[in-house]
């Protein structure tokens, strides 16, 4: 029996004893230790810390030796931080929230009330009146130190982000909250940050995270104002604070919860309102403006599909740690979002370059809110007739049922154009495709829009590059096989060429109306324009210049982060591109999120009706913003399309090679390699043909698509003929996989 018995104690004495997991985060808190550098110093990932931590999981050996040793040590150092886990009881009424700006909240979808700041009046009332629920945990525990070191986890290949030191906004700019069997609610936040959140319903919750969380982010702009906490609830705490874990169908059609739903009423009863988007997957919780001050907490439910897939990818599957990660480094890089990737594009073009400033002092030394030059301002504007899309006010005299054509509207889209393949190109072996990398972004840059002044019509004008605007001309003279490329007249194989002025890439049969960037490269390219009229702005500026440079820097710092860096050449680019993502799943959510958000953000100027009810005439709620600019979006499109033209001109002048099809950002050539090396001609040098197509990271340059075989895009070709429809090889040639008929859509 003894044996037995010396076997048992071996067996015990072999694991190294732990302290629960609730006493595991307290002392790794009250020695001021992120879980990243436990992480680090463990070999491990941040979140299996985290989840030893919430007792989701135990440590292994040889991690779980090394980890008690850890918390041993550390409860020497801090023998009583069992005592300082009193039950608190939730706030009752709201602490001062430091001032911020007092303009109004974002509203991505159309005119919202203002939020704002609490008064001293305020309280919440979703609790009868006494005492409340005593909380096991306190109000905040702060994990990070004032300047915690830059460490990461053994697993990532880039460090994640930490709050910032001190101040108002310690803690970052939101929180991930999660809850446990005990219901119990964690906020996991940037740089492995963790909170233990008192909040037992959804209106003490947003009390809290304006008084005590110390949670948001400063204005991007100077006349601009500071970004609104954000709190994201994953299932568990949707369950914990009464809300469905997922939304029913006629909840999503609805896209909100039901007016008489129980957690409204406590936000009612609270004395909180939300905007008209009501409490949705995006939602947003205010109080009315008292004071210059404004109380705003805004919400996102994943479980509601707050992230879209296209944009967030897997995010909403991720662990409560990990999506703070993600969703804290885009907020540092891009901007808190404040919805989709569209909605928060759009909004960052205002955050960078706000409507309004304040002004001199006047005569009592007052300062007043006044216009911001360079800005769209404040109030929303009439496009002209040709800018204005199908339905719209200011053609609600057209007859019903008419159909605008080309002299009518305005269509500046991006390409969709392709063509058979010729006798020469059917005996190459591959066909490869080459991306523009942020190819909308780079068009953005440097383009001169109209701002605040409304569009002025103009019969038979001079045709002025400068100006912006939309100009009815006639194109159809200009002959793609022989243009200027670089002042020189070039002879070129203009059939299988896509033509510049239109999406389709067919030639223009007579007058039709084009953005001052389409018509300022028929100049370019050789040929004299006579306008018959024009619909012209005055007043401009590079109102996204700005929302550019933010959006560069985001994309190109994270992919640097992957190993993808500005300065390589282009084999080395095109070898860190092989496989960039699984080096870091996370940063890889982050790159797409970016990319999702400059697509989006254009794509959001010229937003349509959409729901029921609406009738062709009638306003929609998007038309009130400032921000519904088609003409914007349509000089950044045309832009887009016209870089991506003079890339292809060069590269045919130079080497005699056409693409087989263009599909917005990306074009395909028949090559007999199957590298971009084996398309573009690069010297032993580096340099390739100016103009052109260049292979490399930031905007407007290019990378590696995909690669297909002729005989793959012969049978694709041969599969979707019809009609006199040729498919598009660029939609299918990055997995080679044709899953839906091609229709051109």
């Amino acid at each position: 029996m003894s044996e037995l018995f010396d076997a048992v104690d071996a067996l015990v004495a072999s694991r190294s004893s732990l302290p629960p997991p609730a006493k595991r985060r307290r002392l790794r808190q009250a020695h001021a230790l992120t879980l990243d550098e436990v992480a680090a110093a463990l070999g491990v990932r941040r979140a299996t810390v985290g989840d030893w931590e919430m007792g989701k999981t135990e440590p292994r050996p040889p991690q779980r030796d090394a980890y008690a040793r850890l918390l041993k040590q550390l409860a020497q150092l801090y023998p009583t931080a069992e005592s300082t886990e009193a039950p608190q009881e939730d706030a009752a009424a709201p602490q001062t929230v430091p001032p911020t700006a007092s303009e109004t909240p974002p509203a991505p979808t159309g005119p919202e009330p203002e939020a704002a700041a609490p008064t001293a009046s305020d309280t919440t009332t979703a609790a009868p009146a006494g005492p409340a629920t005593a909380s096991r945990r306190p109000a905040t525990k702060k994990a990070a130190p004032a300047n915690p070191p830059a460490t990461t986890s053994r697993k990532k290949a880039a460090p994640a982000p930490t709050p910032a030191s001190g101040g108002t906004y310690a803690h970052g700019p939101l929180l991930v909250l999660d809850a446990d069997a005990d219901r119990n609610v964690t906020g996991y936040g940037i740089g492995g940050l963790i909170l233990d959140v008192p909040a037992k319903t959804l209106p003490v919750l947003v009390e809290w995270a304006l008084a005590e969380a110390r949670l948001g982010a400063e204005r991007l702009h100077g006349s601009g104002k500071d970004a609104d906490p954000l709190l994201v609830l994953t299932k568990a705490a949707c369950e914990r604070y009464g809300l469905p874990t997922e939304l029913s169908h006629e909840e999503r059609l609805a896209g909100r919860l039901p007016e008489g739903h129980k957690v409204l009423k406590q936000l009612q009863r609270a004395e909180w309102k939300l905007t008209k988007r009501g409490l949705g997957p995006w939602a947003r919780i205010y109080r009315p403006a008292h004071g210059g001050r404004r109380q705003c907490v805004q919400l996102c439910i994943p479980s509601w599909h707050a992230l879209d897939d296209r944009a967030w990818g897997h995010a909403a599957q991720l662990d409560p740690a990990e999506l703070a990660r993600v969703l804290g480094l885009y907020a540092q890089r891009v901007m808190t979002p404040v919805g989709s990737a569209a909605v928060t594009g759009l909004q960052l073009m205002i955050a960078l370059n706000p409507p309004t400033r304040a002004s001199e002092p006047d005569a009592d030394g007052r300062r007043h809110r006044e216009h911001r030059p360079g800005s769209l301002g404040t109030e929303p504007m009439d496009p002209a007739p040709c800018e204005a899309t199908d339905g719209h006010p200011v053609l609600a005299d057209l007859p019903r049922f008419h159909v605008r054509g080309p002299d009518e509207k305005l269509f500046e889209e991006a390409y969709d154009w392709a063509r058979d393949l010729t006798d020469a190109e059917c005996t190459k072996r591959h066909l490869v495709g080459l991306d523009v990398n942020l190819a909308f972004a780079a068009a953005a840059n440097g383009a001169v829009v109209g701002l605040t002044s409304p569009p002025v019509h103009v019969t038979d004008p001079a045709f002025d590059a400068a100006l912006p605007g939309s100009w009815l001309v006639d194109l159809s003279h200009i002959d793609p096989n022989r243009v200027k490329v670089g002042k020189q007249w070039r002879d070129l194989e203009g059939d299988l060429l896509p033509s510049p002025f239109t999406p389709t890439g067919q030639r223009p049969e007579g007058p039709a109306w084009y953005a001052t960037p389409t018509v300022a490269y028929a100049v370019e390219l050789g040929y004299e324009v006579a306008p018959l009229e024009a619909w012209v702005r005055s007043e401009s500026g590079r109102f996204l210049d700005g929302w550019y440079k933010r959006l560069r820097d985001a994309y190109v710092t994270t992919m640097a982060e992957l190993g993808v860096g500005e300065k390589l050449s282009p084999a080395e680019f095109l070898e860190a591109m092989d496989g960039y993502k699984s080096r870091d799943p996370e940063l890889g959510i982050v790159v797409d999120a970016v990319k999702m958000t400059v697509k989006g953000g254009i794509g959001k100027l010229r937003e349509k009706a959409r729901g029921g009810g609406w009738k062709p005439g009638q306003p929609w709620p998007a038309l009130a913003r400032p921000t519904w600019r088609p003409d914007i979006r349509a000089a950044v499109i045309s832009r887009a399309r016209i870089n991506m033209h003079r890339k292809m001109v060069a590269l045919a002048a130079a080497t005699g090679q056409y693409p087989v099809a263009v599909l917005s950002d990306c074009a395909v050539y028949a090559a007999d390699g199957p590298s971009p090396l084996d398309v573009l001609p690069y010297d032993t040098d580096g340099r390739t043909v100016p103009g052109s197509f260049r292979l490399g990271v930031s905007p407007g340059m290019v990378k590696h698509e995909g690669t297909q075989s002729v005989l793959w895009g012969a049978d694709v070709l041969e599969q979707l003929a019809g009609d006199g429809h040729v498919a598009n090889l660029a939609r299918y040639i990055k997995t080679g996989e044709v899953t839906t008929k091609d229709t051109g859509e």
